[in-house]
């Protein structure tokens, strides 16, 4: 990247994380990201979406109880780290963004979880553009809960482009989470969450 391409991508950076504090404070539930250089709105979590973080969460904590899924922590991501995206859940150490602010270094991220909206965009944003910047940056494993198409996708094997591997089973099966999480989900609970 050029000096002068890298100095504009960071004042857009800079311009959209003042932004956001500023839409934070002044607008109850909006949360914005900024992913393949596109600010975009976040809808609020509604009581489904946090009950299945929540049923994730417990599940995490059983099997790898050193870990932590932190909700809604901003990471930096894509290949410059010039993105700002807000997953349901990052999977990480329990102590990984401490002392971080709003918006966390993703290396310890083991796996990001999204569960998708009834929003316009999430065609665009939680299935493609999301993953697509989650594999840009390196994140290990990125977990989409679909409650529009019933189903959850594991991706992985990240190549700095994409992910290599995707599994998407519908909701009732089982799911294998790979290394580095190596965790077996029962998504039948599931059903009962989605609209």
């Amino acid at each position: 990247m050029t000096a002068l391409a890298d100095r504009l991508y960071r004042t857009l950076t800079d311009s959209f994380e003042e932004a956001a504090r500023i839409v934070g404070r002044a607008e109850e539930g909006v949360r914005l990201e900024l992913v393949g250089g596109k600010t975009r709105s976040r809808a609020a979590p509604d009581g489904d979406r946090g009950l299945i973080t929540e049923w994730l969460t417990r599940i995490c904590l059983q099997h790898r109880p050193a870990l932590w899924l932190n909700p809604g922590q901003g990471l930096r991501v894509e290949a410059y780290r010039g993105g700002r995206a807000r997953p349901d859940g990052s999977l990480a150490s329990s102590e990984a963004f401490v002392g971080q602010g709003e918006w966390a270094d993703p290396d310890p991220v083991l796996m990001v979880v999204g569960v998708t909206s009834h929003d316009f965009d999430t065609e665009r944003r939680d299935r493609m553009e999301k993953p697509r910047a989650y594999a840009e940056t390196g994140i290990p494993l990125s977990l989409l809960i679909d409650r529009a198409a019933c189903e959850v996708t594991v991706y992985s094997e990240p190549d700095g482009a994409r992910h290599a591997d995707a599994h998407t089973v519908p909701l009732g099966k089982t799911l294998r989470l790979p290394d580095p999480v190596n965790i077996t989900l029962e998504t039948e609970p599931l059903k009962d969450w989605v609209d």
